[in-house]
């Protein structure tokens, strides 16, 4: 029982690992069963936790004589590779449902469906990363890492509290059947979890304005489209690590 516990947990994490990022597995292209898609959103802290440990190595690993708007640059290029940049085109299709959508919700979930992008969208996507780079380079002066690795982990704890707290409107795909397989009870103590390390890592004030940005995202998904989606998820992930780098300079 021991055994096929810890071979599931161990495969529930790396399922997340090849899904959110694009570091190789054994288990990558390899199908999952729906109990193992729902565990391993248990996991997404822990990889936003990895994706953190790894950007910072590489900034740590940059030549000092670099001027600092450079390497935030490789830096953000080299964190969106790592992610597939995933997350960005869930806020992409989200400024495209949100503004073309008109307030209608199923008109919106059908614009985020389509995988073209509009003005939107590019706006979206500029404007986050333009906010990013200039976030990371005044980190990058500090001298201080901790922000690399905060950020990313209460981003992928906000994926986790969405699915927990919040009804999934999108029917098929991987999204829906993570989110209605998740367990509940596990979600909110790995978010509580995360909180914790995410404050002992940097500050509570950074962990509740995190809080506060995830309830705002939150109740306009809800008023806005009704739920959730993957796109939606996405989109939380992005605009809470941007909030929090922004909070941490702050």
């Amino acid at each position: 029982m021991i055994r096929w516990a810890i071979r599931h947990a161990w495969r529930s994490f790396m399922i997340a690992l090849a899904l959110l990022t694009r570091i190789p597995t054994p288990w990558r292209g390899e199908p999952a069963t729906a109990h193992e898609l729902g565990w391993s959103v248990l996991f997404y802290p822990v990889i936003g936790a990895l994706i953190g440990l790894l950007i910072a190595a590489f900034v740590l690993a940059l030549p000092s004589r670099l001027d600092a708007g450079l390497c935030a640059a490789l830096v953000i290029c080299a964190w969106v590779w790592l992610t597939g940049g995933m997350h960005l085109e869930g806020l992409a299709d989200t400024a495209d449902g949100w503004v073309g959508g008109l307030g209608n919700p199923a008109r919106g979930l059908e614009i985020m469906r389509d995988p073209r992008s509009g003005p939107a969208a590019l706006m979206a996507i500029t404007l986050t990363l333009l906010l990013k780079w200039n976030l990371g380079r005044m980190a990058i002066a500090s001298g201080d890492p901790s922000i690399w690795l905060i950020a990313p982990l209460l981003g992928r704890l906000s994926i986790v509290l969405l699915f927990v707290s919040t009804p999934y409107v999108r029917a098929g795909g991987m999204g829906e059947v993570a989110a209605q397989q998740l367990p509940k009870v596990w979600g909110l103590v790995v978010g509580g979890g995360g909180g914790i390390v995410a404050g002992w890592l940097g500050s509570l004030w950074i962990v509740m304005v995190a809080g506060v940005v995830w309830l705002v995202l939150r109740r306009a998904w809800l008023k806005r489209f009704g739920g959730v989606t993957g796109d939606l998820a996405g989109a939380t992930c992005e605009l809470v690590e941007t909030v929090v780098m922004l909070s941490w300079v702050w």
